[in-house]
């Protein structure tokens, strides 16, 4: 299942054109912002491949007066950690081919969290890389919100089989459409 919707992303961000692809990130960025709320802290992500990119997200929470964080992984086996981060700053290459902030940077415990999706499901279960980074964060920071961002095209035509250390998200935004349970 992993490959198949790994592949279905692959073709979809390669059949579109760069205004139609710009497009879509614009309308999916659109209805995250739209989700802030009372959000203080919001964590975002750099991304790798085809994965949505939230920058612009993140840089209209900190044009809203929000701070933003992006995740730092130091191992496979170490979780996650949210670190202070905002554009301009220095960013080192981690594990994974991930762009990260500095060790030294301050940390930060986001009240709303962007994942990077692989797949996803209409019960908002999720299909990460394989390491649960994120389910262990999820997991350390309860009360954050937990939205997914994904292509379309990753949504998995049947429910995805669930680990007992997965958390669900509370919300998928695509460029089609905003997902809630």
């Amino acid at each position: 299942m992993r490959r198949a919707l790994r592949r279905r992303r692959r073709a979809f961000v390669d059949a579109m054109d760069a205004s139609a692809f710009d497009a879509a990130a614009a309308a999916l960025a659109e209805r995250v912002i739209a989700q802030f709320g009372a959000a203080r802290i919001v964590a975002g992500y750099v991304p790798v491949g085809a994965e949505v990119d939230p920058r612009p997200i993140l840089a209209a929470a900190a044009a809203q007066g929000r701070a933003t964080a992006l995740p730092y992984v130091e191992s496979r086996e170490a979780p996650l950690r949210f670190l202070l981060w905002a554009d301009g700053d220095p960013l080192i290459e981690g594990p994974f081919g991930l762009f990260q902030p500095l060790a030294s940077a301050t940390p930060a415990e986001p009240d709303l969290i962007l994942a990077p999706l692989v797949g996803f499901d209409r019960a908002l279960g999720r299909l990460g890389q394989g390491a649960a980074h994120y389910d262990r964060a999820f997991a350390a920071l309860p009360e954050a919100r937990r939205i997914g961002l994904a292509w379309s095209a990753q949504e998995a035509d049947a429910p995805l089989p669930a680990e007992p250390w997965d958390v669900p998200l509370h919300a998928v935004a695509t460029e089609r459409e905003w997902i809630t349970a």
